[in-house]
């Protein structure tokens, strides 16, 4: 269900507590994606994008899509006990409507050098804009259906061979399809794809990766070496179109 935000400057795909499943700019508005030059805890990360909305002479309520990264995959436990305080610092923002989460996210665990808390990575906000292209962000997803918390539903769980990963890869593949279109968007409209896995994904790339991704596909993909976010899923997809893409300075960080 697809949902207007106004005073945010963008709809959004109703998902669950945590996060929407995606968001896109309403007409007079564009989405910006900002990195920070290093992670930032979440406390601390979240004065920053504060001050950035500030300069952006934007309110809160434009934050619109969040990345995170993690130590490690949670337990599905674990990953409803830190949801709880994640949600509360958006509620304290004021940013839930009717208790309904509009901020999509990706939340995944880096293998290599992992942060020691979950930290801040990125964010995107809406600007207000002329006639700008369309300009949106699918959440990041694994191979569990849509809406669904349940470890049970996971596709082929506790399974990485190549015909377990294939089968993984073509479900999020779809879920992402089926999101864009869900926002009004397509993949040749697509400017960043984000892929999150351990596995290789080489005997995937040229059919079931990039053929899927059609017009995107011609971008390429970024691949980062990380989990996604819960234990027993094993690849997760994200995507975006926006033609303003950020990286803080340093002396934009201090906070």
């Amino acid at each position: 269900m697809r949902i207007e935000n106004p005073v945010g400057g963008y709809a959004f795909l109703k998902g669950i507590s945590p996060y929407s499943a995606g968001v896109v700019a309403l007409p007079g508005f564009e989405i910006e994606h900002v990195r920070l030059p290093a992670a930032h805890p979440l406390k601390s990360g979240f004065d920053l994008i504060d001050r950035h909305l500030s300069l952006r002479s934007r309110p809160r309520q434009a934050l619109c899509a969040i990345e995170l990264r993690s130590p490690r995959p949670f337990t599905f436990r674990g990953f409803q006990t830190f949801n709880e305080t994640y949600v509360a610092l958006l509620r304290n923002w004021d940013i839930l409507l009717d208790d309904i989460n509009p901020v999509a996210r990706t939340n995944v665990a880096p293998e290599l050098d992992p942060p020691g808390e979950p930290m801040l990575y990125g964010f995107s906000m809406t600007l207000r804009t002329g006639n700008a292209a369309p300009s949106f962000v699918v959440a990041g997803a694994g191979e569990l259906p849509e809406g669904s918390l349940d470890p049970h539903q996971v596709i082929r769980r506790g399974e990485t061979s190549t015909n377990a990963l294939r089968e993984k890869i073509r479900f999020v593949m779809d879920l992402m399809t089926s999101r864009l279109a869900a926002l009004g968007v397509n993949w040749a409209q697509a400017t960043t794809t984000q892929i999150y896995t351990v596995h290789d994904i080489h005997p995937f790339l040229r059919v079931k990766i990039l053929g899927g991704m059609r017009e995107a596909g011609r971008a390429g993909i970024h691949w980062y070496f990380a989990r996604p976010p819960i234990e027993s899923i094993e690849y997760e997809m994200d995507v975006r179109g926006s033609r303003r893409e950020t990286i803080l300075g340093d002396a934009a960080v201090t906070v």
